[in-house]
């Protein structure tokens, strides 16, 4: 998924950015706020992953939520 399209779907996506990544407060999502790299760096530092790890589940999240 590219930037705009990430971006475009930000509204739609954020409860289920909460789902997938439940140690994400809502000061996280507000940072966020539709940039996919900084959503692959919150799950680093709340969840203690990898950044391979982390791409590989916001990978996974895109591919599922398209």
């Amino acid at each position: 998924m590219n930037e705009d399209t990430f971006r475009g779907q930000w509204a739609q996506m954020k409860g289920k950015i909460r789902e997938q990544w439940g140690k994400l407060t809502d000061d996280d999502i507000m940072e966020i706020d539709g940039r996919r790299e900084v959503l692959v760096g919150k799950p680093q530092t709340r969840h203690g992953i990898s950044h391979e790890e982390a791409e590989r589940q916001v990978n996974g999240f895109e591919s599922k939520h398209k």
